[in-house]
């Protein structure tokens, strides 16, 4: 069995949605995760930000504005009275729920409760879609069996064990529909797993049933050497490792969400990436095996902030790095990219809620300076070898920009530079015309 995944853009129109059944009916015995119709979930957080401030009428309006944009997929894509009106009690009855939710306390728990709203509603409208024309499936409700422990974190055995006695239902059934990112977390609430998690949903499932393959349908061709949206000519990879995708996802390629790679990893399933307005195009295929060495690809994640720790005391001392590492632990925040010199520690952090604690407690350590808006730019690939040094080649093509940090040797995947990030597309652009023009 394979597990398909359709982002949002893919299932954006009744047009689309069409495109997507006729891709799926193919008599292959499969599951298939579908996001929220494009745009869905920014109006579902826009709905939940005015909640939060108390603003129901505003709220109102945004709610009324969306389900007149669904009647009119649901006037478009069907076109049986029983069915359409089925449709528009299922969207309706959505929507009331998101209603309910007006004049109430409202918290984090009625968030996730609206936010899962845009995925039952499209994989509702594509399992009508297909009664109506006759394409045999089963709708599964991603609830059932999609759990988190109390840090969010998937429970992958709990997962299986769940998605197995729900198929046990359904022997003879070739094609299964369900939703991506949501599931429940141990309070038996309605949670996510974080914007992007509908990748992550379908590997965890792939992971759970021991797919042959876990699919992943954008609107572009594949993970691209480069950033397409700044760097012009860029090219899909047709094929990269596990790690090397890790890499490139944490750090800033916008067509795989960061966790997605793991539990293919663990189970060893390989994940294509696949175009959905070119289904023919190869994509990118991503396995446990290694191709080819040198420099494959470059990604940048924004929205980085460098913190240098000075202190004499680190001089031949030991136990130093371990207490400004709990300084960070203590406050759940996560490390990016680290270096060290006898006297300094330099680091990078994307989430900056206590940064003022954080920096407090870290004067008692030494001097502390902060710079904000920095920008890691990541090049990936099998870089280590005792065949040519690669990292000559990184410092060569930015040799005309300022860089803040270098991380190399950490992985063999990987090498990490730190700049402001007003010097991002430049290194972008610099990095594409000395690595990938040869």
């Amino acid at each position: 069995m394979k597990v398909l995944k359709f982002g949002g853009t893919s299932v954006g129109s009744p047009e689309r949605i069409k495109n997507v059944s006729t891709l799926i009916n193919d008599g292959n015995k499969q599951i298939v995760v579908l996001s929220a119709m494009s745009g869905t979930t920014n109006s579902l957080v826009e709905i939940s930000d005015y909640y939060y401030k108390g603003n129901s009428d505003a709220a109102a309006q945004l709610i009324l504005s969306l389900e007149q944009k669904y009647n009119g997929v649901i006037e478009e894509l069907l076109k049986t009275d029983t069915i359409r009106n089925k449709a528009h009690e299922i969207v309706g009855n959505e929507f009331n729920a998101i209603r309910s939710f007006a004049n109430k306390q409202f918290n984090l728990a009625c968030e996730k409760s609206i936010l899962a709203r845009g995925e039952i509603i499209s994989t509702n409208l594509v399992q009508l879609y297909h009664e109506e024309v006759g394409i045999p499936s089963v709708l599964l409700n991603a609830l059932d069996f999609m759990r988190v422990d109390a840090d969010g974190e998937p429970i992958l055995a709990e997962i299986e064990s769940r998605i197995q006695k729900v198929l046990s239902q359904y022997p003879h059934t070739t094609l299964f529909i369900t939703q991506g990112f949501i599931c429940v977390n141990p309070n038996e609430e309605i949670d996510n797993l974080k914007r992007g998690g509908s990748d992550y949903s379908a590997t965890l499932i792939g992971a759970a049933i021991q797919a042959s393959e876990v699919e992943i349908w954008t609107d572009i061709d594949g993970v691209h050497n480069n950033d397409p949206r700044i760097v012009k000519n860029t090219y899909p990879i047709a094929e990269l490792s596990f790690d090397e995708a890790a890499e490139l996802a944490y750090f800033g390629a916008k067509i795989l969400h960061p966790s997605t790679v793991l539990p293919a990893k663990v189970k060893n399933i390989p994940v294509l990436l696949k175009n959905t307005m070119e289904p023919k195009a190869k994509g990118t295929t991503i396995s446990n095996k290694s191709v080819g060495k040198g420099i494959k690809a470059v990604a940048a994640k924004d929205g980085l902030t460098a913190v240098k720790i000075k202190s004499g005391r680190m001089l031949l001392a030991y136990g130093f790095l371990r207490k400004v590492f709990e300084i960070f632990e203590n406050y759940k925040t996560p490390i990016d990219m680290i270096t060290t010199s006898e006297v300094a520690i330099s680091l990078t952090i994307d989430k900056t809620d206590y940064l003022a604690q954080i920096t407090e407690e870290l004067k008692a350590l030494g001097s502390v300076d902060i710079d904000k808006d920095q920008t890691i730019v990541c090049i990936v690939g099998n870089l280590i070898n005792e065949e040519q040094g690669y990292a000559a080649d990184v410092l060569q093509a930015l040799r005309t920009i300022p860089v803040r940090m270098i991380s190399y040797g950490g992985s063999k995947h990987n090498i990490s530079i730190l700049v402001e990030s007003k010097y991002k597309e430049q290194a972008l652009i610099a990095l594409n015309d000395n690595l990938f023009k040869k």
